[in-house]
């Protein structure tokens, strides 16, 4: 007896996360972008591979204002298979009047001050707690002169 198709679908619908993969955090970089493109477009056409966080449009102009070159960064939750397959199917493809060039992009200079900022902080806080003074370690405690 087969099993209707919906059924199978929602079945997957409910696979735990580790047969579907882990998904990481990306950064890519779309470049080769046509002037009218908007973030929704771009949420949609790269939220069909993952789940799209953010996305930062930059619009690069020459002496006299006009437009050179539109690009983008993406940060997208995605496992490695369905990285891949975004890549291999959008990468040097034609649309809304340019061609896609993407690439993993380094990490944001922002977000990495951020997280050295963070990282200092906690080992700031961890290296004064529980860490007894000199003088509590030779037995003074509550010293004062």
């Amino acid at each position: 007896m087969e099993r209707p198709l919906e059924n199978v679908s929602s079945n997957l619908d409910r696979c735990p996360t580790s047969m579907q993969g882990n998904r990481e955090m990306k950064r890519l970089f779309v470049g080769g972008l046509g002037q009218g493109i908007s973030e929704t477009d771009l949420q949609n056409q790269f939220g069909r591979f993952g789940e799209v966080s953010d996305v930062e449009i930059i619009t690069r102009k020459d002496d006299q204002g006009n437009s050179q070159k539109v690009f983008a960064y993406v940060n997208i939750q995605i496992t490695e298979a369905d990285l891949k397959k975004c890549m291999s199917i959008l990468n040097k493809t034609k649309w809304k009047g340019g061609t896609l060039q993407i690439q993993l992009a380094k990490e944001s200079f922002l977000h990495r001050l951020a997280q050295e900022r963070e990282d200092a902080k906690a080992k700031k806080e961890k290296s004064t707690t529980g860490n007894p003074t000199l003088l509590e370690k030779m037995g003074a405690v509550d010293f004062h002169m």
